[in-house]
């Protein structure tokens, strides 16, 4: 890794703390998303792979990731409102932004979408020649199959093989079922709707961050909750919940979590607040302004949850163990990668 980001980064123009006018874009050197993807293809080229797979940032239109002219598949999950202050406002802006990887010659897939930005997808590929394909379930997924849990995930799976087949496709090769069934039971993803059982007590990990996400995590956190253990009033439910950015509204995705949770009857006994430290807490006043802000919120959704304070995840965790008094304790955790990286460096030492 050091290698190849000093065989990239020493090609580049000094780059400078302070931003310059009057030099060019290409003069400042890249930032650092761009840099990342720069240096992303540098590796693959070195290393020889067959088959790249490159994520947008953020958009699709304007992202680092277009330098990429031809390939041979492109594809959008499914969209929902987030980082508007880049994207705009609305559903059709964020679609606009999203379709900007479509490209001639290159097969167009998404997932299926509501009517609007549905629309805008398929006229944007249109205009580059390209036709949008939706892909819908596909059948050949294992139909009991805890990696494919909540529903989304089916979505996101049908749509990772109508991918690896059109890629597939210029070879002549099919996928088959029993390919299908064993690239499932493989796969994993850390941190995204993962469960830990320690003891008596389940945590529920989930990086969910935005108005979408968190509203899914709750109904995943419910289901699988109330599909574990039964009858659910001897179940201790407790939140761990973090969220720092300065580019989202924290409350906000908090009261839209706390209201999904609450029409779920999710039944919280205990919310915890913390931040994304481990052992120490690096800005304590930051911690205490956002955590009143949660506090606010949650109250105003949930007024008779007893709420809590604690300034690190490990603290967080050994309170929400401390909390369960002995008992059968269901605990989710969500709100940011940096919040479930850290709960799961604590619980899967």
């Amino acid at each position: 890794m050091a290698k190849y980001f000093f065989e990239v980064f020493d090609r580049l123009p000094q780059l400078s703390t302070s931003f310059d006018p009057s030099k060019s874009p290409v003069e400042r050197g890249p930032r650092s998303l761009q840099l990342w993807a720069l240096l992303a293809l540098h590796v693959f080229v070195r290393e020889g792979v067959d088959v790249a797979i490159l994520e947008t940032h953020t958009g699709g239109e304007y992202d680092a990731t277009n330098v990429v002219t031809k390939p041979l598949v492109t594809a959008v999950t499914a969209l929902g409102v987030d980082h508007v202050e880049m994207l705009g406002p609305t559903i059709e802006n964020i679609a606009w932004h999203k379709s900007g990887i479509y490209k001639p010659g290159a097969v167009a897939l998404s997932t299926t979408q509501d009517a609007v930005p549905a629309k805008m997808l398929e006229q944007r590929a249109g205009a580059r020649g390209c036709r949008v394909t939706f892909v819908d379930e596909d059948q050949r997924l294992p139909a009991e199959s805890i990696q494919l849990q909540p529903a989304v995930q089916r979505k996101n799976a049908s749509l990772a093989i109508a991918i690896a087949q059109a890629y597939l496709q210029n070879y002549n090769h099919d996928l088959t079922e029993p390919d299908i069934r064993t690239g499932i039971e493989q796969w994993s993803w850390p941190g995204r709707f993962q469960i830990v059982t320690k003891g008596k007590h389940t945590w529920f990990l989930d990086s969910a961050h935005n108005a979408m996400s968190v509203a899914l995590a709750a109904e995943w956190f419910v289901e699988t909750s109330t599909a574990l253990h039964r009858p659910l009033p001897d179940v201790n439910r407790i939140l761990i919940f973090s969220h720092i950015n300065e580019l989202r509204d924290g409350p906000a995705l908090l009261g839209c979590l706390a209201e999904a949770l609450k029409a779920r009857s999710a039944g919280i006994k205990h919310v915890i607040f913390s931040t994304y430290d481990e052992v120490a807490v690096s800005n304590g006043l930051s911690t205490v302004v956002s955590s009143r802000g949660f506090c606010e919120v949650w109250r105003k959704s949930q007024p008779h949850t007893q709420v809590w304070n604690e300034p690190t995840v490990q603290g967080a965790i050994r309170l929400a163990e401390e909390l369960a008094e002995g008992g059968t304790a269901h605990i989710l955790v969500t709100g940011s990668d940096h919040l479930v990286g850290p709960a799961l460096n604590i619980l899967q030492p």
